[in-house]
């Protein structure tokens, strides 16, 4: 579990992007934060991950204040975290199982027979087939990247799994099967995972936990059986902006 308190964030002192925002995320579930485009959902997923420092608030991994950690607290957390950018950043000069070993050859003291078998199970658990292991990443399609970026985000068995626009510049077919992907290695491996996104096809197909972020404060909590019918203004303005979804107001 992770739970964030009261969290505020400013850049150069004045320009307010999150206020005071409170939000638990919950072990075992595909948690969703969604919003506009300069909402502040970005900034709140890497003020989490620290790559931000915030203003005033609390970030609590489990029974860890993020926030008071020194840096070798902060190492080892980082540790257990695994990250699905945007883009895949997948490194171009190296094979696909060699992106997946990077991390286990930085972190672990694994031998490289662990190594190799490690690096066979994530791309597996992807579905990534074994010819397309000793392929570069501008070899195979957008699709296929973006499961070998899951893959070398598990790699590390983390207890905490991040998402960022995981869908982006995908066709609709495989941005379900990614959805599913993630959602299935949630479960399967009981992480919590946070996921940004503006894809409405996300929050109805995986939205077990979605927070609503609207000019950087929390406007709506609920799950993707509620959001359709939140009562809230903002939020509805947000998802029947899409004709498809408008047509779904009751």
């Amino acid at each position: 579990m992770i739970e964030v308190k009261n969290l505020y964030k400013s850049f150069d002192g004045n320009n307010m992007v999150l206020k005071n925002v409170s939000a638990v995320f919950e072990k075992g579930k595909t948690n969703l934060i969604i919003g506009k485009s300069g909402s502040g959902k970005t900034v709140l997923l890497k003020s989490i991950l620290g790559i931000y420092d915030v203003d005033e608030g609390e970030i609590w991994y489990n029974d860890r204040n993020f926030l008071l950690a020194d840096d070798k607290e902060r190492k080892k957390l980082r540790q257990e975290i695994g990250m699905v950018f945007q883009g895949g950043a997948l490194f171009d000069s190296i094979t696909v199982a060699d992106n997946i070993r990077f991390p286990l050859e930085m972190f672990t003291n694994m031998t490289a027979k662990e190594k190799s078998h490690r690096v066979q199970s994530c791309l597996e658990r992807v579905n990534i087939e074994r010819q397309a292991f000793k392929l570069f990443p501008n070899e195979i399609s957008g699709g296929m990247q973006k499961r070998v970026s899951i893959a070398r985000a598990i790699a590390l068995n983390p207890k905490y799994l991040f998402c960022d626009e995981p869908n982006s510049g995908l066709d609709p077919e495989t941005a379900t099967v990614i959805d599913n992907l993630i959602h299935a290695i949630t479960k399967e491996f009981e992480i919590t995972t946070i996921i940004n996104t503006h894809d409405m096809n996300s929050v109805i197909e995986i939205g077990e936990s979605i927070l609503f972020i609207s000019k950087g404060e929390q406007e709506w909590t609920g799950t993707k059986h509620e959001v359709l019918n939140s009562g809230n203004q903002k939020l509805d303005d947000f998802i029947f902006a899409n004709k498809l979804y408008s047509k779904m107001k009751k």
